[in-house]
């Protein structure tokens, strides 16, 4: 299993590597510390103007708006980043950040991810080829596990890997969608164009089902 996996690993790095970075955010020590440092106190603050969306404490009623409540900081603010220098393109969210400082976008991380995400979907039962490809990818399609950087439990992981688990299905949907199609692009390295890119509609829907459900 570890050879499989190191081959599938490889071989979509590989494929990959030579992909121009997206984001331009780099997590050097003085950003990491910047984000970790930041006050959830002011982000509170700030995350009124964020409500009417994302919810009074980051778990959204319309599932077009994803929860921001226990998502992962450094995630949070590298999207603020994104979106603040068209790495990201959403009018009302690069409108909203246009106007935040570096310290704002780490405040605002800092509050919604100290919230407690949202309960999980518990009416989806995920099918043996979706376990699949969360557990051990497909070497076929050189798809590596989505559990190698999403974490075992949708957790994410600390630099920059989104938490999926509990997310609104339709939003990550919706996410793939974008990804497969290039009309998001600030994926690190294109990574997740290249794996969406290669998913049916039906696996698409069913990784969204099944990662909206886990707690």
């Amino acid at each position: 299993m570890r050879g499989r996996l190191a081959i599938v690993l490889c071989l979509f790095i590989a494929g990959v590597g030579q992909t121009a970075l997206a984001t331009r955010v780099a997590w050097d020590p003085e950003t990491l510390a910047l984000v970790e440092r930041g006050d959830p106190k002011r982000g509170q603050e700030l995350a009124s103007a964020c409500s009417s969306c994302h919810g009074r404490e980051g778990i959204s009623a319309n599932p077009a708006f994803p929860h921001l409540a226990g998502q992962l900081a450094t995630y949070l603010y590298r999207q603020l980043r994104d979106y603040q220098d068209g790495s990201r393109q959403n009018s009302l969210m690069q409108g909203f950040a246009a106007g935040l400082s570096d310290q704002d976008m780490a405040d605002l991380a800092a509050w919604y991810s100290r919230q407690r995400p949202p309960e999980p979907n518990l009416t989806t039962k995920a099918s043996e080829p979706i376990l699949e490809l969360v557990r051990r990818g497909d070497s076929k399609r050189i798809l590596p596990p989505c559990q190698v950087c999403h974490g075992e439990s949708g957790q994410g992981e600390k630099i920059d890997t989104p938490r999926l688990a509990g997310q609104s299905q339709a939003y990550l949907e919706q996410t793939l969608k974008a990804y497969r199609d290039s009309s998001r692009h600030n994926d690190i390295y294109g990574r997740m164009r290249e794996i969406a890119g290669q998913l049916s509609e039906e696996e698409i829907k069913q990784l969204a089902a099944y990662y909206a459900r886990l707690r």
